[in-house]
């Protein structure tokens, strides 16, 4: 019996060996269209290269892509579990020709690996044509010999595609295979169709024209192909069965399921292990494809899946959470094929136990006062929606599960009286934050978000994105057109655009749409919480509400602020081992050219603590260990070793950001909560440099470094001034510091021997000049620009060359007029030095001075006038 892994890779390996360029499954997110919410067929992501708009190196693709459908116009979540062929998540496999083949060659290949490859029996098959493609039905007659009662001509849109409203379009083909007359139902187009017995297996798009106003098709210059097989259902009929959910696949994980909780996988439960063999899948690839829980977009999706999953694991009578430990069983089925769940195996498994402890508390509580309103109801009486709101806003039991719990009774709500008590609720939110004072001058942003909800950031794995316009802000108020040459606030339904927060900047980039528009992103802002605002400037172009827009950050940019921020996790680590614990972050700043760190510490952090953590810092950088991120509660997180900041409010689920090798009892080197976005890898970082430390605050400490490239231009920098110097000194660069040194010991000598020779000068080469006033001996002189700090030792060394008297020293140094007077001891009883140099303090324009009777000293600004406050002394001694 040939497996499913089998099934896929025959068919990639049938159309690889026709020329065929194997082309990996996009992700579950699309990135090139805004109005998808996931992948739901294989043509998504080649959508742009059929319209024209991208180009790729092959012209012959084949895939096996993810789906899912789970949310917008294609849900099949309600039915999942309940029918035979119903499921969030499927494969489907396709070939697709980019204008190189088209019917002539689809419909060969596709009977050949039917027929051959595959092997089933030809007179099993039978095929539909769009009623007005006689070419189609002309090749299936001739290709496969089949006559022309399983020829089926349908005149409905059921055999013909449209991409949309305009654009490329054209007739379907499809295979169905016969499961035989001992099932229910009649061949398609007739009034028995919907039974189980004629199954589709293939559906062969040929785009063959291109649609544009009402009325008018143009055929296209060249038509191509797209395909799309369920594998589930090929995997059914080639294993000999006739429900998806038998298939060794489905088996396995509902075998899984059953040891888990303990029931029958067939007995009264089978229900339930088909959904929860569904549900795990959907619900980790799309983890794996970076959409976490939440209560808005995708990933409020993803947490309605988890959740139908884990009731119905309730329903079975699990006690512990369940779906955490199926998920080893799924990558052994699927790993192989999809390396993306292998990597994301931790995430995976972390992110269901905690929904699902988390939700085994809210089942209990919801579900106890769902039955305290039921029993007051009538036989089949619809729950108020009013009780369904309260339910939902006051104790979190979302609507989804209060409709699926009360499903079972043959129940429903009343949706108009739900929404209605939505409504009342946003009025007195609306009316309670429109008078909070300062925000209130931002009622646009409350508005916007109002209507359009939270906008969904794509930027953890992706820097480029489709979109639609939401909302257009100019000067503070919507706008419905915003020409080139505004400056404009825009809001698009998802962004791979990150708002700063958390210390890093706000990325840069374009907007790019039809008709040549072009809007410059300068900066990006998050508004209440998760409403990103992307500031530029319309450059070229309209921009208007509702239009399919083109998002791509600043690729460079965002790499070098994600390089600081990585760092500046590894850089707190490193503080912390070096300093102590009772370094925390008090504030961060991570932008693409440097990064700014600030943390509690009471004193300067020493050279070689620095270079002790800068080396720490760089020896995690080598390791270039993987940087992982999983979602947890902020008490689990905290167990872990991870570091919170204080005072920091967080909500019930928090990214947690780990890096480096496992550390004694921790699983990383360093462990934080963050928000932010990161290096795939430490290496990714390149080089950390500190290039600066100082105070900002008391007990606060600023630490300044640069990574990658703006580490290595702060290098190069200093090895340009290095050289600088080196050329300056005539010497090599590795002789600076000894050059610099002899230089220094040279000034040392001369400035010992200028001071010597000033001295010798100042007293008059070693004798005594001094004049005679009222029979007192003065020695006053201007000494030009001797140093300040040498006129006490002068005076004092005149002083004992002279014997009685008085010595008046003056100093112009530095611009500024300094003055010391000495007194000998005889002569202090009648004359104190201090009023002597007060005199000759006033004369220079100074206020005052001071010192002892015998020794005193003054300055003032005025230099110029050293004479005349030597000119003071002599007249305060004469008078």
């Amino acid at each position: 019996m040939a497996s499913s892994n089998d099934i896929r890779a025959t068919f990639l390996d049938y159309f690889a060996r026709n020329g065929h360029t194997p082309v990996a499954s996009s992700p579950l997110v699309p990135r090139n269209d805004p109005t998808l919410m996931f992948t739901n067929a294989g043509m998504v992501q080649f959508k742009n290269v059929f319209t024209g708009q991208e180009k790729r190196p092959y012209v012959r693709a084949t895939t096996a892509q993810k789906c899912v459908r789970a949310g917008g116009k294609h849900n099949d979540l309600d039915n999942v579990g309940y029918t035979a062929r119903h499921h969030t998540f499927f494969e489907m496999l396709g070939n697709f020709s980019f204008g190189d083949y088209f019917k002539e060659a689809a419909i060969p290949y596709a009977w050949e690996l039917v027929t051959k490859d595959y092997g089933l029996p030809k007179d099993r098959l039978l095929v539909t044509v769009f009623s007005e493609d006689e070419d189609a039905a002309v090749l299936w007659k001739k290709v496969a010999g089949l006559p022309d009662d399983r020829i089926i001509r349908i005149a409905t849109s059921d055999n013909y595609w449209r991409m949309g409203d305009t654009g490329p379009c054209g007739p379907c083909s499809e295979i169905f295979y016969d499961h035989g007359d001992h099932i229910p139902g009649g061949p398609p187009g007739s009034p028995d169709e919907d039974g189980d017995r004629f199954i589709e297996i293939w559906n062969l798009v040929f785009m063959q024209f291109e649609e544009g106003p009402p009325g008018t098709r143009t055929p296209l210059p060249k038509p191509s192909i797209d395909t799309g097989m369920g594998l589930e259902r090929v995997a059914a009929i080639l294993q000999g069965k006739h429900d998806n959910y038998d298939i060794d696949l489905f088996r396995a994980l509902i075998l899984a399921s059953a040891e888990a909780t303990g029931q029958d996988p067939d007995g009264p439960f089978k229900t339930s292990h088909r959904v929860i063999a569904d549900h795990l899948r959907s619900t980790s690839f799309l983890m794996a494809d970076g959409v976490l829980p939440s209560n808005e977009g995708r990933g409020y999706v993803l947490r309605r899946i988890m959740r139908r999953a884990m009731r119905h694991a309730t329903l079975m009578g699990a006690k512990d959470p369940v779906m955490h430990r199926l998920v080893p069983a799924l990558i052994r089925q699927m790993g192989a094929a999809y390396p993306e769940l292998v990597r994301a195996e931790t995430l995976i498994s972390e992110t269901l136990l905690l929904e699902e402890t988390r939700f085994k508390s809210l089942l209990e509580r919801g579900l106890h006062l769902l039955a305290e309103e039921t029993v007051r109801l009538g036989n089949n009486e619809p729950l108020p929606g009013a009780v369904a709101f309260r339910l939902y806003d006051t104790y979190g039991f979302p609507l989804d599960l209060t409709q699926d719990a009360l499903r079972e009774q043959g129940r429903s709500v009343d949706l108009v009286g739900f929404e209605t008590a939505m409504q009342e609720q946003r009025t007195r939110a609306r009316a309670a934050w429109a008078g909070s004072g300062d925000a209130a001058t931002e009622r646009v942003w409350f508005e916007i978000k109002e209507k359009t909800g939270a906008s969904e950031f794509l930027g953890y794995a992706t820097e480029s994105a489709e979109g639609e316009i939401l909302a257009l802000v100019v000067n503070g108020a919507q706008a419905d057109s915003v020409p080139a040459g505004t400056d404009v606030a825009v809001i698009l339904n998802q962004t791979p655009f990150y708002g700063e927060s958390g210390g890093q900047v706000g990325d840069t980039g374009t907007i790019s749409g039809p008709d040549g528009l072009v809007i410059t992103v300068t900066d990006t802002q998050k508004k209440l919480g998760d409403l990103f605002v992307h500031l530029g400037r319309v450059e070229a172009g309209v921009a208007k509400p509702g239009i399919p827009v083109v998002a791509v950050v600043d690729h460079a940019r965002r790499g070098a602020i994600r390089a600081h921020h990585s760092a500046t996790h590894l850089l707190h680590e490193a503080l912390r081992r070096k300093l102590g614990t009772h370094v925390q972050q008090k504030g961060s700043l991570n932008a693409p050219d440097r990064l700014r760190f600030d943390v509690s510490q009471p004193r300067p952090i020493t050279a070689d603590e620095l270079h002790w953590v800068e080396a720490e810092v760089n020896a995690r950088i080598r390791e270039n260990s993987e940087v992982t991120t999983r979602l947890m509660t902020p008490d689990a997180a905290v167990e872990l070793g991870a570091m919170a900041l204080f005072g920091e409010k967080y909500g019930d689920e928090v990214r947690v950001v780990a890096m480096g090798e496992p550390d004694g009892n921790k699983p990383a080197w360093s462990i934080e909560l963050c928000g932010g976005t990161h290096v795939r890898r430490t290496g990714d970082i390149g080089y950390f440099r500190i290039v600066g430390e100082t105070a900002v605050a008391a007990g606060v400490r600023r630490i300044e470094a640069v990574t990658g490239a703006s580490a290595e231009a702060s290098i190069a920098e200093i090895q340009a001034r290095l050289n600088d110097a080196a050329g300056a000194l005539r010497a090599a660069p590795a002789e600076v510091p000894d050059r610099i040194a002899a230089l220094l010991d040279d000034r040392k000598k001369l400035q010992n021997q200028v001071a010597e020779l000033q001295k010798k000068l100042a007293t008059g080469g070693g004798t005594a000049a001094a004049e005679d006033i009222d029979g007192i001996m003065l020695s006053a002189r201007n000494l030009g620009e001797v140093p300040a700090k040498d006129l006490k030792g002068l005076a004092e060394a005149i002083g004992k060359q002279q014997g009685s008297g008085v010595v008046t020293l003056v100093s112009t140094a530095d611009g500024k007029a300094s003055i010391v007077v000495a007194v000998s001891p005889d002569l202090t009883g009648r004359i104190s030095a201090v009023d002597l140099v007060r005199a000759a303090s006033a004369a220079v324009g100074g206020k005052g001075g001071g010192g002892r009777p015998d020794l005193a000293q003054a300055g003032g600004p005025d230099s110029t006038k050293a004479d005349e406050a030597l000119a003071a002394v002599r007249a305060a001694l004469a008078g």
